[in-house]
């Protein structure tokens, strides 16, 4: 089932948001792409858009700013930040630190939605966390222009399991996927609910990260009007052991992935 009622358990991926130079832009690029409705959010929000797909929110795009409302110098790039799934932020901050890694924002919370904060593992890569109030985070996934995977790429998967496991209840396992040796899967009580790759596998300098994955229900054809719309190919289309995959970069330099999948795991 497509649609996500109720939290989701913590270390689950929740919620994706884009930080863009140009927001009408971005929101034009993926409301095309997708078929997502959005337009640019209140002032009392920074004009933050919660993009909707069949109603319900789906990912969330906002213009880089500082906290003052002042534009950056430099612009920070554009990219795609994942939000893990907490019971508690302020605790899951001083497991983040006690284990290494940094924290870049926050605590805070956003209104009456929930607390959030963003950090660093010890890699360097960014990742999100939500302690959900009135919003749990992606309302729809696992169907076309909804989220279906998150990523983690990085330079050593062992300390990666082990930072993000003492953080979060993940547990990171060797998947059994015939043809996918090598790659992990982070788990929750047991159910998948993410992946993690080694940047052996990427071009040299890609620098720690998380992708989102969006499901589609042709790779081919949303590749070609990602090009199109002023996006890159980063990755052209191909077949492995989940489904058929490319990755792309929306105009604006934006990393993301699209994936028609051989089966769907459904977060909680």
């Amino acid at each position: 089932m497509p649609d996500k009622t109720g939290p989701y358990k913590p270390g689950t991926p929740c919620w994706v948001d884009l930080m863009v130079p140009d927001q009408q832009a971005a929101l034009d690029f993926y409301c095309d792409l997708f078929g997502w409705q959005g337009e640019i959010g209140p002032p009392e929000t920074g004009g933050y858009s919660v993009c909707l797909l069949k109603g319900k929110p789906v990912a969330g795009i906002m213009k880089a700013m500082n906290p003052d409302g002042t534009v950056p110098d430099p612009m920070p790039p554009t990219a795609w930040t994942t939000y893990l799934a907490t019971d508690s932020v302020d605790a899951a901050l001083k497991a983040v630190t006690d284990a290494g890694g940094s924290v870049v924002m926050g605590p805070q919370d956003v209104m009456d939605l929930g607390r959030m904060a963003l950090i660093t593992d010890p890699a360097g890569a960014v990742v999100g966390l939500w302690q959900a109030d009135t919003f749990d985070g992606a309302g729809i996934v696992n169907e076309h222009g909804a989220l279906i995977w998150n990523e983690l790429n990085t330079g050593d998967t062992r300390a990666a399991a082990d930072f993000y496991g003492s953080v979060l209840p993940l547990e990171a396992v060797p998947t059994q996927l015939p043809g996918a040796e090598g790659y992990i899967e982070f788990k929750v009580g047991g159910r998948t609910i993410g992946g993690m790759m080694d940047l052996a596998a990427l071009p040299p300098g890609v620098p720690p990260h998380w992708m989102p994955y969006f499901g589609v229900d042709d790779v081919d054809s949303v590749q070609a009007a990602a090009v199109r719309g002023g996006g890159s190919v980063l990755a052209p289309a191909f077949d492995m052991a989940a489904g058929r995959m490319a990755v792309l970069a929306d105009p604006q330099g934006g990393r993301f992935a699209v994936i028609k999948a051989n089966t769907q795991e459904q977060p909680e």
